[in-house]
């Protein structure tokens, strides 16, 4: 197959026959029987994978194609009736597969050890087991859709492409490694770039492994603003040339560059994306590196009732709490820590959820006790006092000048204060512009 480009050179993004027009086209002179399709799941939502999905089950249907669609969950729990309702309206709920990460993987082979050690500069001393979900080695499929977003990306630097295998359908060895390699290796040296320590790694994958599955990839680059989609451009292909050209697009569209750092940054996190602070954590991602030193986050999070996705990942959250790097790997190196070293996806978490002490995280929830949140190495505010405060529906994105209240008593003080606004931190790469170029 030719691969298939559609970049949008309007505003307004891509339309809807535009994009089906193109997923119409990459079907042209395929005889399939059994077609399995891999999109993400309600997290990224804003991706338009899901009109994409839909497109897609709907025509290989009505040519008499049998379709399985199995979200690509990674460690986040099954999408719900209420998400799949929403992201994939023309699919039976009960169609939908689940992944389970677990225990539904087979193993393909090894990240060899001196291949990581060379790629990490050294950091990195162990090999890693590629796995991915059986259904994805299965012969009697003719055609693997895997649609997903190109967006920056804490782990790997830009998200998507071979990640929505090897992570999205994958295995508890190469989720937990992989994220602990780039927690090691140091997210700022990554995020928004593309050839990353991890990038490579699901790229050797790809290569060794994957190469004789009939997999296609149809990639987005899309920004939501007030919540509405826009699909800037549509990359589609069976290599990696589609990946490399959807990161140019999205590094244009989704980085957002300041001019000097943020003294007091808000994020907002909408309850229907964000229950768990495994995902509210974006951010503090995505925010770090426009955050300036002893500056402020302010998080809004009125759906987050829990830590982690899993109960393991919950408990391990309030046994090692947001502590830092250094802490979090010396706890990791303790022979008594067993469990953290089990769970390695885990520990890079930790590690990507601290300022280090750079800059003050304060979460604003509802259903979470303030012991909870602070046991876990938070500061904790309510979240009526602070939407009263920075109200999330009349603030706009990037800078507010607003008056600057006495955070104790909510008074007004008299004088003002600069407070920049993130809606959805899922959907973009904040950055001092000081702190980052394109080549890493």
């Amino acid at each position: 197959m030719k691969d298939i480009y559609k970049i949008a050179r309007r505003a307004s993004g891509l339309t809807p026959d535009e994009i089906t027009d193109a997923l119409m086209r990459s079907l042209e002179g395929r005889k399939l029987k059994k077609v399995l399709i891999l999109p993400p799941d309600f997290t990224r939502y804003h991706s338009n994978a899901g009109f994409i999905t839909c497109i897609y089950y709907k025509a290989l249907k009505a040519a008499g194609v049998e379709v399985d669609v199995m979200p690509a969950l990674g460690t986040h729990v099954p999408v719900s009736r209420v998400q799949a309702e929403k992201m994939f309206p023309e699919i039976p709920y009960e169609a939908l597969i689940p992944h389970n990460w677990r225990t539904d993987v087979v193993k393909l082979g090894r990240i060899p050890a001196d291949f990581l050690e060379d790629i990490t500069d050294g950091l990195w001393h162990e090999e890693i087991d590629a796995e991915v979900n059986r259904r994805v080695m299965d012969e009697s499929y003719d055609l693997i859709i895997s649609p997903g977003q190109v967006v920056p990306h804490e782990v790997i630097g830009m998200s998507n492409h071979a990640k929505n295998l090897f992570v999205g359908v994958g295995g508890s060895d190469m989720i937990n490694k992989s994220h602990m390699v780039g927690a090691v290796y140091g997210m700022e040296r990554m995020m928004g770039r593309d050839n990353t320590p991890v990038r490579r790694i699901f790229d050797y994958g790809m290569e060794h492994f994957l190469s004789a599955r009939p997999i296609m990839f149809v990639l987005t680059v899309t920004t939501a603003p007030g919540g509405n989609i826009r699909t800037h451009g549509l990359f589609i292909g069976e290599g990696r040339e589609c990946l490399t050209k959807a990161v140019k697009l999205a590094q244009k569209k989704n980085i957002d560059f300041v001019d000097r750092g943020i003294k007091k940054c808000v994020v907002y996190l909408d309850p229907s994306e964000f229950q768990s602070t495994w995902l509210g954590n974006k951010a503090i991602y995505r925010t770090r590196m426009a955050i300036a030193d002893g500056g402020e986050l302010i998080i809004l999070a009125p759906g987050v009732n829990k830590f982690g996705e899993d109960p393991v990942c919950d408990a391990l959250i309030r046994k090692y709490g947001y502590n830092g790097r250094l802490h979090t790997l010396e706890e990791f190196r303790k022979p008594e820590n067993a469990d953290l070293r089990d769970n390695m996806g885990a520990a890079a978490h930790l590690i990507h959820g601290s300022s280090d002490g750079r800059f003050s995280i304060t979460y604003a929830v509802k259903n979470i006790s303030r012991a909870e949140i602070e046991g876990v190495g938070f500061k904790s505010a309510s979240y009526d006092a602070l939407s009263r405060l920075y109200d999330p529906f009349t603030l706009k994105p990037g800078y507010n000048t607003l008056p600057a209240p006495d955070r104790s008593t909510g008074l007004p003080t008299g004088l003002s204060e600069d407070v920049y606004f993130i809606p959805n931190p899922a959907l973009g790469l904040w950055i001092d512009r000081t702190r980052f170029s394109e080549d890493g």
